[in-house]
């Protein structure tokens, strides 16, 4: 499979049409890529093949609302750009270009738009979803794109993709996640929900209660499932392993606090992990952290935790 090649750009680019190759390019914000996304993409590579051509992802970063509202000053993606570019590489896609959103790139008018990051990437045929739009205000959309086009180059409009005659967007996996049904998220990306981290130090009271557990620092740009204890995989240098996982503050030990951590404990396994990047794969939720009385009683709800979750993925 060819490498996937990444190349930022900011209003203005300074790449010259005559150096880049004629190509078949999707484009979109892509959060999640998930099955709607997956399918405005597939069907960009598809097309590329047919014609023998160069398949490209035009994607933007930060996310628009962050240049757009005021009050907004950072996002929580479904995926991060490390991600993206995983499943994108998966997907057989050859470059992404990945452009910086910014004042200046929300002021142009979707003719300005199209001639410098459509005409002025080589792209000659165009593959969006249904409800994309580009230039000011979302002027620009996939009902009257032939208006700027110029026949410089064709574009398809890929139909709403939907699961349990609901559409599958970002926003629906959003509040999937806020409720911890990341087996329902699963669905909705084709593949477990995420989230990577590296292992640090923590306050290593898990060793006390005789279940070790691993710190993740996850990035705050990150967007963590409904608080709580999970199913999980680990996946540790390419090797997966089984264990259960909590995201929450420890109440039983640290009532006031308002951070969240996240904590996984990794059966069967003893190394020392500090310093590893660790992915984590959510699975199941299996229920709300709880403020025990006493030490005992959270050591006895871990247990059965341990062996409820042991007793799922048996079955996975």
């Amino acid at each position: 499979m060819k490498k996937l090649r990444t190349i930022e750009l900011t209003y203005p680019h300074s790449l010259h049409i005559e150096e880049l190759p004629e190509t078949v390019s999707a484009i979109g914000f892509f959060d999640g890529i998930h099955q709607g996304h997956q399918k405005v993409i597939t069907t960009a590579v598809r097309e590329a093949e047919k014609k023998a051509m160069d398949s490209a992802v035009i994607t933007f970063h930060p996310h628009p609302s962050v240049v757009l509202k005021k009050d907004t000053k950072q996002v929580q993606y479904i995926t991060t750009l490390k991600e993206k570019q995983e499943v994108l590489q998966e997907l057989g896609v050859d470059r992404l270009y990945i452009i910086t959103f910014n004042e200046q790139l929300s002021k142009l008018s979707p003719q300005e738009f199209i001639d410098h990051f459509i005409v002025g990437l080589h792209i000659k045929h165009l593959v969006a979803g249904f409800d994309y739009s580009f230039g000011y205000k979302g002027k620009g959309n996939m009902n009257n794109i032939s208006d700027y086009s110029n026949e410089k180059f064709t574009w398809q409009k890929v139909d709403q993709v939907s699961l349990d005659e609901e559409k599958v967007s970002s926003t629906r996996i959003r509040q999937e996640l806020k409720e911890g049904n990341v087996e329902k998220v699963h669905q909705l990306l084709n593949r477990p929900y995420q989230s990577t981290g590296m292992v640090i130090k923590g306050a290593q009271r898990g060793r006390e209660l005789g279940y070790p557990t691993a710190n993740i620092d996850v990035p705050n740009d990150s967007l963590l499932p409904r608080q709580g204890i999970y199913a999980v995989y680990a996946w540790i240098k390419n090797q997966r392993y089984e264990g259960m996982a909590n995201i929450g503050t420890n109440p039983t030990f640290t009532e006031d606090r308002q951070d969240v951590s996240v904590e996984v404990y990794i059966f069967d396994y003893s190394n020392d992990l500090y310093g590893e990047e660790l992915i984590i794969e959510w699975l199941d939720y299996v229920r709300p952290e709880e403020k025990f009385d006493t030490v005992e009683a959270l050591i006895d709800r871990m247990k059965q935790d341990e062996q409820e979750i042991r007793s799922y993925l048996t079955k996975e």
